[in-house]
């Protein structure tokens, strides 16, 4: 990250503050993850990478998840929904329709789980 910062390199700066987002996620380590993924967020957003934008916003709604605080992640997974919609990322799309079906039913919204569900099962 360092030579990143160096020569000038945001949108690789950004890719390695999200990874490393990622690797604390994984380690149970939420508020550290969501401390890289803030910092990678507005580097993305700085720097107009819409796509990683999405990809970052759908991270730290995963973190929220983990978190149980399901309002604030599907907050995130909404944000994320509307970049990858508009920039016309299918994948993406579906990877987070699928997190806000999951959000629904850890809350017991069978419904809205399965509306989501179906939704992200459409764009695969």
């Amino acid at each position: 990250m360092v030579i990143s910062q160096q020569i000038g390199d945001k949108s690789g700066e950004g890719i390695i503050l999200n990874n490393i987002g990622l690797v604390y996620r994984n380690l149970g380590q939420y508020q550290k993850a969501l401390d890289y993924y803030q910092q990678a967020l507005v580097i993305s957003q700085q720097i107009g990478d819409k796509s990683r934008e999405g990809t970052i916003l759908n991270n730290i709604g995963a973190v929220y998840r983990s978190l149980g605080q399901y309002p604030k992640a599907l907050d995130y997974y909404q944000q994320s929904l509307v970049i990858r919609k508009q920039i016309g990322d299918k994948s993406g799309e579906g990877t987070t329709l699928h997190n806000i079906g999951f959000v629904y039913e850890n809350l017991g919204q069978y419904q809205q789980s399965l509306y989501y569900y179906q939704q992200a099962l459409d764009i695969c």
